[in-house]
């Protein structure tokens, strides 16, 4: 519900218990919508719909058509434990999110019988006279009826990371989710829920992006996948019909191909692949909540990221101090005493250089923000609180060891002109012990370098102005400060004391980029991946920001949303000021529409919208506003970016595992069925019996194929470019690597049941057993690192499926299902001995044909 403007409760007299019981019971409570919560039959079946779990069912049902009851135990076990896998992940993500999330504002002050009283924020109503002060959260959409001095920190919502006035006068209302961070006042509640400002961006969020890039590519593959099997076996069977093979052997032949063909293990792989990484990134407190975004990192060719709490720390700084005696640095960030003030990389004490000690300790005392100590040995968080500016002057005082307390002590207020955004400045009054006063200015530059204020040389005005000027265009907030010694008493609203003063200095500060940041930026340099910094904040910040950290070169250019942006500005553009959340939205959206795959990295409610539509949304889950973590894919729980390029690797190390997958089960599958299709041709009338193509197919593509998922990143994994978006699961010269390894395997098996049949050996059982062992040792050639104990699981699969081969051929109860015969120990040992073609295979393809994906250095 949203308050008309002729509504009585804009009297700002408050409500009575009645009426906002009436208008909770009509309107319900004050809470952002909610999805509805999915069920757990609704997360089975979106597990059940993947394409190559169709493909699997099928499969199943063809065994059991055939009556083939281990095969199809074994496929049905497999999308058992991958729809497990998958649901179990989503559920414990979000119940992660669940730990995560706090009511945005958990209480308000409001007026209610005439009586100040605190209530729950999901009780406040539209009517109701919210009670503000420095710290409070907005609890509602409202607008100020009364105000002293107020400054709201709405980057939640705008992105603007400099606090904003507000008064009676001012046209903007107040938004939801917002923070106090100076002075006081009342405002009466226009909107609650839904129809707040939070409310109408969360709206934005109900459009679900589609499907990610590896759904959309394994789609693509498992519709290929089939055509290929299908036509393929159905040419076996017509062939065996052809040369007068029984028609139940020749239908069970093909049924048996189609299942061998199909990499049954490639959604197990997958979904291990996946977990494994959602793992790992949790160890680094990275919430993974849907499986798949594990993976489309390792897609993304732009890293869209927000500034303010993301790429910057959320809090200002003050960095350099200019006085027209002598320039200081200000090292650190945050709040705590940890940087020096230093005047040619010397460290200064309290004393050593009286202008800038006159100019911080003026900045303190001109000052209503509060910095405490850590209330314990195990803290070590500084409680600020208060405009983010003047906490800034605050921490620089503590660098310079000045104690704040015993200098307001010595010099107590005893007047002041509060901030006014049409002055620009604030002043303060404050007595000596003598009984005579010192006052006090800061403000904008412009406000304070006047004639009207100072008494200075205009030269010194001149010298003063132009620093300021530099240094905005750095993307540093400037301010001045000066200040006069009186022997009358001020008085407080009087703006007489704001005359005949002497300016000490500037002081410019800045959001300061987080530690992480510009190794982000470089990394994803690094693995080809564009950022580009999307933010509320304005142009000159942006620019400052994106320059520091290497996403924009100094000239390069920053587009204002304020003014009409074309979709090639949005395409090409690295740098993008005063957005809007639906601007934000449309530069996402032009991004994926030139092709590329887009991940957004932000903490505000204006985040959430660019959040749900890029490929991958990454929130901070601390900073973080609940609308960005509930939009988000992925949430990192401490607010620490790099968390963002091990999440890539990961992406990248899962999905090169599949495409190694695909290697070994397709040119295993391949081979099998090419040994069907060309032996006839050199005389073996079956070259496999149903059962025994089964049997392999068991043992190769089972734990062996599996266990692949698990191997390590390749050692280059972030020093390549992103794989083309349009580009499918098998490009990059895969399919031409299966086709390799799977004319060597056929090779093997084949010649070993040539010269078997020649000389009278049982064929059969030879081509048997070199096909199953050329194929593990494909797998064992299909290593990150052939010579590490990487992936131990891989190592004992293979070897457990070596002994089960074997075991085919030397167990009676096995040799009569399977139809082979026992070797004797010299043909065992030289099936074994050309089977290691098959890892000889592997590993020389690796070599000859590397990977189309080039290094970035290589392309830039």
């Amino acid at each position: 519900m949203v308050l008309s403007e002729s509504h009585p409760a804009r009297q700002a007299e408050g409500l009575t218990t009645t009426q906002a019981a009436g208008r909770l019971a009509t309107d319900g409570p004050n809470v952002l919508p909610q999805r509805p919560p999915t069920r757990l039959w609704q997360r089975v079946l979106t597990q059940l719909r993947d394409p190559l779990i169709i493909v699997l069912l099928i499969a199943a049902a063809l065994t059991l058509v055939t009556g083939d009851w281990a095969d199809m135990a074994v496929i049905s076990m497999v999308v058992v434990v991958n729809t497990l896998v998958g649901v179990v992940q989503e559920v414990r993500a979000d119940h992660a999110i669940s730990a995560l999330t706090e009511l945005t504002a958990p209480a308000a002050r409001v007026v209610r019988d005439g009586a100040q009283r605190e209530i729950p924020a999901a009780d406040v109503v539209v009517g109701d006279l919210l009670v503000l002060g420095e710290g409070d959260i907005l609890a509602a959409d409202a607008a100020a009826c009364e105000s002293e001095a107020l400054a709201i920190d709405e980057s939640a919502v705008t992105g603007e990371s400099v606090p904003v006035d507000k008064n009676t006068t001012t046209a903007a209302g107040l938004s939801a989710g917002t923070v106090v961070v100076r002075g006081r006042g009342r405002a009466v509640v226009t909107a609650v829920g839904a129809a707040s400002a939070t409310g109408r961006i969360a709206y934005l969020l109900d459009q679900r992006h589609g499907s990610t890039p590896l759904q959309r590519r394994l789609t693509d593959f498992g519709r290929i996948l089939a055509g290929v099997v299908v036509a393929l076996c159905a040419v076996v069977l017509v062939l065996g019909l052809f040369r007068g093979q029984p028609v139940e052997l020749m239908v069970v032949t093909a049924i048996s191909l189609a299942v061998a063909a199909v990499p049954e293990s490639l959604p197990a792989v997958v979904t291990l692949s996946l977990a494994l990484g959602a793992r790992r990134m949790a160890l680094r407190r990275a919430l993974v909540r849907h499986l798949p975004a594990v993976e489309t990192l390792g897609s993304v060719t732009v890293l869209a990221t927000d500034k303010t709490g993301t790429l910057t720390e959320g809090r200002m700084a003050a960095r350099r101090i200019w006085t027209p005696e002598v320039e200081a640095s200000v090292t650190g960030t945050g709040y705590a005493p940890t940087g020096v003030v230093t005047v040619a990389d010397r460290p200064l004490r309290p004393g050593d250089q009286p202008a800038i000690t006159a100019i911080l300790a003026a900045g303190t005392l001109c000052n209503d923000a509060r910095l405490s100590p850590p209330p314990d040995a195990e803290t070590t968080e500084w409680t600020a609180l208060g405009d983010p500016t003047e906490l800034a002057l605050l921490a620089a005082a503590t660098k310079l060891d000045l104690d704040i307390d015993d200098l307001r002590t010595r010099l107590p207020r005893v007047a002041e002109c509060p901030f006014d955004s049409d002055r620009k400045r604030m002043s303060t009054a404050h007595r000596h012990a003598d009984g005579t006063y010192r006052i006090v200015c800061k403000g904008a530059p412009e406000a304070i370098l006047t004639t009207a204020v100072l008494d200075d040389e205009p030269a010194l005005f001149a010298q003063a102005a132009e620093q300021a000027e530099q240094w905005a265009q750095e993307g540093f907030r400037v301010l001045a400060v000066a200040q006069a010694d009186r022997e009358t008493p001020p008085r407080s609203g009087d703006e007489d004391m704001e005359q005949h003063l002497r300016l000490l200095g500037l002081i410019a500060i800045y959001d300061p980029p987080r530690i992480a940041a510009a190794a982000t930026v470089a990394a994803c340099d690094r693995a080809g991946i564009r950022p580009v910094l999307i933010t509320g904040d304005h142009a000159g910040t942006a620019r400052a920001i994106a320059t520091r950290l290497g996403i924009l070169r100094p000239d390069g250019p920053v587009i204002d949303c304020r003014s009409e942006v074309g979709d090639p500005d949005m395409v090409t553009s690295p740098v993008f000021a005063r957005t809007s959340p639906g601007q934000k939205l449309s530069i996402i959206e032009a991004l994926q529409r030139s092709g590329h795959v887009v991940a957004m990295t932000g903490d505000g409610v204006n985040d959430g919208p660019a959040l749900q539509r890029a490929d991958i949304g990454i929130a901070m889950g601390g900073r973080g506003t609940e609308v960005a973590r509930q939009a988000a894919d992925l949430v990192l729980a401490d607010d620490n970016l790099d968390t963002v390029v091990v999440a890539v690797e990961e992406g990248r190390r899962v999905y090169d595992n599949i495409r190694r997958f695909l290697v070994y089960g397709l040119s295993g599958g391949a081979a099998e069925i090419a040994v069907m299709l060309v032996g006839p041709f050199f005389g073996l009338g079956l070259p496999l019996l149903p059962a025994q193509i089964l049997w392999i197919n068991l043992l190769t593509h089972g734990l062996p194929g599996v266990a692949l998922g698990g191997e390590p990143a390749e050692p280059d994994a972030m020093n390549r470019r992103p794989r083309p978006p349009t580009e499918s699961i098998l490009g990059g010269g895969l399919w031409q690597r299966v086709l390799r390894i799977a004319v060597v395997l056929t090779a093997v098996t084949l010649g070993i049941a040539v010269w078997a049949a020649a000389t009278g050996r049982p064929w059969q059982s030879m081509a048997f057993l070199a096909l199953g062992m050329t194929q593990l040792g494909a797998a064992l050639g299909s290593r990150t690192r052939a010579r590490s104990l990487d992936n131990p699981l891989l190592l004992v699969a293979v070897v457990g499926a070596m002994l089960l081969q074997l075991a085919g051929l030397y167990v009676p109860f096995l040799r009569d299902i399977l139809g082979t015969e026992v070797l004797a120990l010299p043909d065992l040992l030289t099936v074994c001995a050309v089977s290691v073609l098959g890892y000889i295979a592997v590993r020389l393809d690796r070599f000859l044909h590397p990977s189309r994906h080039r290094p970035v250095e290589a392309t830039s």
